[in-house]
């Protein structure tokens, strides 16, 4: 039986089949982390990812409105220079309908509208109405998307986790400290997603998003790594017996 087998003494099969899986996974981490980045990272206009950005993205920039938020943060990108700055300005104005179809709509049409049309989960834009929505004060994440992605993640992310568990579960390592490994992802998944609705509504608890993130990311990079090493590297350059 697998389960009471070492990965060193696996097939080759068995070996070939973890290895590309883990593999797999280990290239969508860092590929999750990129995303995080390029949408979060830059909720307040600036690259790297800070307390900020967290809390402009779920508790919101209570400063601005969601559209101006947005065109300084992620979609800075989609609206440069003087295209940004127009839709910024009509919001400041009050965003009057009198300049929708000469002035801001031929600029939404061709900026934002190959996105934000109505066959995709996203405001339609090619609506005035669903525009104005945006130019309300930024109030974060709604409690639909939350849920949303909420459910998506511990369902998506928490299989992951238990298969990478289930491989690492069968390496040498410290009975205590392999249990640890296992259970810290989960656990670490629960806090991250938790601290999104708590920083919905507090942004001081901002920061439990950084740690359940960073958690979760380091526990199963150990365990990816510490399984690819003892499945193919020889055990007498890895074992301390």
């Amino acid at each position: 039986m697998i389960a009471d087998t070492q990965l060193s003494q696996l097939p080759l099969k068995f070996k070939a089949l973890f290895s590309g899986f883990l593999l797999v996974i280990g290239v969508g981490l860092m590929m999750a982390g990129a995303q995080i980045m390029l949408t979060h990272g830059m909720a307040d206009g600036k690259p790297g990812l800070s307390l900020n950005d967290i809390i402009y993205s779920y508790y919101g920039n209570r400063t601005n409105s969601k559209l101006e938020t947005m065109l300084k943060g992620p979609m800075k990108a989609m609206a440069p220079g003087q295209v940004g700055f127009t839709l910024i300005q009509w919001t400041h104005d009050g965003a009057p309908a009198e300049d929708w179809p000469t002035k801001i709509q031929p600029l939404i049409e061709e900026h934002c509208v190959a996105c934000h049309n109505s066959a995709s989960n996203l405001p339609d834009f090619s609506k005035l109405e669903n525009v104005l929505k945006e130019t309300a004060v930024d109030q974060g994440a709604t409690i639909n998307a939350l849920t949303r992605v909420s459910h998506i993640h511990l369902f998506g992310i928490g299989f992951i986790f238990m298969f990478v568990g289930w491989i690492f579960a069968l390496a040498e390592f410290p009975q205590r400290l392999q249990v640890l490994l296992i259970f810290t992802p989960f656990a670490f998944l629960v806090l991250d997603i938790l601290s999104w609705w708590l920083t919905k509504y507090f942004p001081v608890f901002a920061w439990l998003t950084m740690i359940g993130g960073i958690g979760y990311s380091l526990a199963s990079t150990i365990m990816i790594f510490t399984s690819l090493i003892q499945m193919w590297v020889p055990k007498h350059w890895w074992s301390a017996g």
